[in-house]
C-alpha cells in the first residue's frame, strides 16, 4: 500500500476529479460515512451516545460535518464544536456545513479562550471525541485556538477518533512540532499519511484504519508515489511453490563471514536464520580458534577456519583462503559479530570490493565501511547495508538525530546516490532502493531491541536472496518476516523476556502466516 505526503494526496484529490469525474464532494461524504461506521464497529450502536465533534475551517473540517450527521442520523446526541467563523468556510465543506445546520444539530463556535472552556465542558459531558481540526494542510505547530482544543481533548480523558491525521501532526514525516491529539485510533482516507507510520508521530495515530472513499483504483497504484508500507503479500512473494523435484542446491549456499572471540553468538544466529527461511546450504567461515566450538554447536552448518589475529578476530591474510569459498555461493553475509580490528576492518573492505555476487553488510562489516562511503558507489556487486541509525550516522558522519528525524530522504538518498539497497533498522524499517523506492515495515515491537536480533535479520535476508530472483522484493520480505518472528515471540513471552533466539525460533510460524495470508479465498 502507498504512503502519501499531503502534496501527493492534494494531487491524487485532484485527479480523482479532473480525470475520472469523481466529485470531490462525493469523497468527502464518503470520508465521512466511514468514520461513522468505523465508530459504530469499535464502539457499538451510538444511539443515546454523547458525541463531540471538533471541527475547523478546511476539507477535514467538512469531514466532521459529514460523520456528524451520520452519527446523528444514527441516533447520536452530536454537538458540533466549529473553530471558525462560518464566513472563513467555503467550498465542500460549506455545502456540509449548511447540511448540518438544516437538521438542527447544535452547533458551538470556539474562537476564544472563554468559548474553549464551554468546549472543555462539552467534552467532559460526552462519551466520545471526534478531531476534524486541521487534517493534512497543517505545515508548522498547532497555534491559538486550534492548540488549547488539542490540550482539551486530550484532558478530557475520552476515546478520541482523529479524522485522516490527529490535529497538530504534519503529514510527511515522524517529527512532533508542537501540541497533537493522542488519538484512540485514527480513520485515515484512502491511503495512509506518512507520518502515521513514522515515530514519533505515529504514537499519536493509535490504531490506524485506512478507509475506502471511493477512490480510483490506479490512483491508489500510482508509481509516481514511491514511499509504501509493506504487507504479508510483500513477504508471500518471497515463498514460491517449492518444485518436487529440488534439492539443496536448488535453494542457494550462503557464505556468512562473521564472529570474533566473545561475539561467536552473532555468527551462530545468522548462520540459522538463514536456513530457517530456506537457504539450502550455509558455511561459517570464522577465526580458526573457534572453529571446533562451532562446528559443535551448528550442526546444520559447516564451518571454514581463516586465519586470525592475536586478538582472535578475523585477519586481512584470510582473504586468500576466503576469496576461493565465493565460488559456488549464492550470497555472502558479512559482518556480524566481526570486530572492528584493523586487520578484520582491511580484510572487509577488500572481500566487498573483490565480491560479485550479492552481498549483505551488518554491524561491524558496516563499520568497517566508514570513511569509504564514496568507494561503495564502485562496489559492482549488489549490496544490501543494514544499519541501525547510529550506524548510518558514523557512516554518513553526521548526528544520529539527523537521520532518525530524516529516515526516509536520508535512507532514500543513501541507495540512490551509492546505487545499494538500504536497510535502515529501528522503528518501523525503511527500506530503499537503488531507483528511489522506499518501503516502511509496519511489524516489529520494542522487545526486538536486544542482543542479537540484528544477527537473525542478517541470515534471513542472506538467505533469501540466496534462493534468487528480486533483490528487493527478498529484502523487503525479510525484513516483514523477522518483524513478524519479533512479534510472534512478544505476544508469547513479552516484550521484555524475549531474546533474538525466540525470534529465530518462531521464523517458521511467520511464513506459515505470511503464506497463508497471501492465500485465494476458497
Amino acid at each position: 500500500m502507498k504512503l502519501v505526503t499531503a502534496k501527493e494526496m492534494r494531487e491524487l484529490d485532484r485527479r480523482a476529479t479532473a480525470e475520472y469525474g469523481v466529485p470531490s464532494l462525493l469523497l468527502m461524504e464518503n470520508a465521512g460515512a466511514a468514520v461513522a461506521a468505523e465508530v459504530e464497529r469499535r464502539f457499538g450502536a451510538v444511539r443515546g451516545k454523547r458525541i463531540v465533534v471538533c471541527c475547523g475551517k478546511g476539507n477535514n473540517g467538512g469531514d466532521g460535518f459529514v460523520a456528524a450527521r451520520h452519527l446523528h442520523n444514527r441516533g447520536a446526541a452530536v454537538r458540533v464544536l466549529l473553530s471558525a467563523k462560518r464566513a472563513e468556510i467555503a467550498g465542500d465543506p460549506r455545502i456540509n456545513l449548511q447540511i448540518l445546520e438544516k437538521t438542527g444539530l447544535p452547533i458551538l463556535p470556539v474562537e476564544t479562550a472563554e468559548q474553549v472552556a464551554g468546549a472543555r465542558e462539552a467534552m467532559a459531558a460526552s462519551d466520545l471525541l471526534l478531531d476534524a481540526l486541521l487534517g493534512t494542510g497543517l505545515t508548522g505547530a498547532a497555534k491559538g485556538v486550534a492548540a488549547s482544543l488539542i490540550t482539551a481533548m486530550n484532558e478530557a480523558g475520552r476515546p478520541v477518533v482523529a479524522l485522516d491525521l490527529p490535529s497538530g501532526l504534519g503529514s510527511d514525516d515522524g517529527l512532533l512540532r508542537g501540541p497533537c491529539i493522542r488519538a484512540t485510533c485514527t480513520v485515515t482516507f484512502a491511503l495512509p499519511k506518512r507520518s502515521l507510520l513514522l515515530y514519533p508521530a505515529a504514537a499519536a495515530a493509535g490504531e490506524l484504519v485506512v478507509a475506502d472513499i471511493g477512490m480510483p483504483a490506479p490512483l491508489l497504484r500510482d508509481p509516481a508515489i514511491l514511499v509504501e508500507v509493506l504487507e504479508p503479500a510483500d513477504a508471500a512473494a518471497a515463498f514460491p511453490p517449492r518444485d518436487p523435484d529440488a534439492h539443496k542446491g536448488s535453494y542457494g549456499h550462503v557464505l556468512v563471514v562473521a564472529g570474533s572471540v566473545g561475539k561467536t553468538g552473532a555468527a551462530a544466529l545468522c548462520s540459522l536464520a538463514a536456513l530457517r527461511v530456506g537457504a539450502g546450504l550455509v558455511t561459517l567461515a570464522l577465526p580458526e580458534s573457534l572453529n571446533d566450538a562451532m562446528e559443535a554447536k551448528l550442526t546444520e552448518v559447516m564451518t571454514v577456519p581463516l586465519p586470525e589475529t592475536e586478538e582472535r578476530t578475523l585477519s586481512r591474510a584470510a582473504l586468500e583462503k576466503l576469496l576461493p569459498l565465493l565460488e559456488g555461493k549464492a550470497a555472502v553475509a558479512v559482518g556480524p559479530g566481526l570486530s572492528t580490528h584493523p586487520s578484520t576492518v582491511a580484510l572487509v573492505w577488500e572481500l566487498v570490493a573483490a565480491a560479485r555476487l550479492p552481498l549483505v553488510v551488518d554491524a561491524d562489516g558496516i563499520n568497517a565501511l566508514a570513511h569509504r562511503l564514496e568507494a561503495l558507489g564502485k562496489v559492482t556487486a549488489p549490496l544490501v547495508l543494514t544499519p541501525h541509525p547510529g550506524e548510518l550516522s558514523r557512516l554518513l558522519t553526521v548526528g544520529t538525530q539527523e537521520v532518525q528525524e530524516q529516515r526516509v530522504p536520508i535512507a532514500q538518498k543513501v541507495a540512490q546516490t551509492y546505487n545499494l539497497t538500504l536497510v535502515l533498522k529501528g522503528a518501523r524499517t525503511v527500506v530503499a532502493s537503488p531507483k528511489g523506492q522506499v518501503a516502511i515495515n509496519p511489524t516489529g515491537n520494542p522487545g526486538m531491541a536486544t542482543a542479537g536480533a540484528g544477527d537473525v535479520l542478517t541470515g534471513v535476508l542472506a538467505g533469501l536472496i540466496a534462493q534468487g530472483g528480486d533483490l528487493e522484493l527478498k529484502t523487503r520480505a525479510g525484513v516483514y518476516l523477522h518483524g513478524l518472528a519479533g512479534d510472534l515471540a512478544a505476544d508469547a513471552l513479552t516484550a521484555e523476556a524475549m531474546l533474538a533466539g525466540d525470534i529465530l525460533e518462531r521464523l517458521p510460524e511467520a511464513i506459515r502466516r505470511v503464506k497463508g495470508a497471501a492465500r485465494p479465498a476458497g
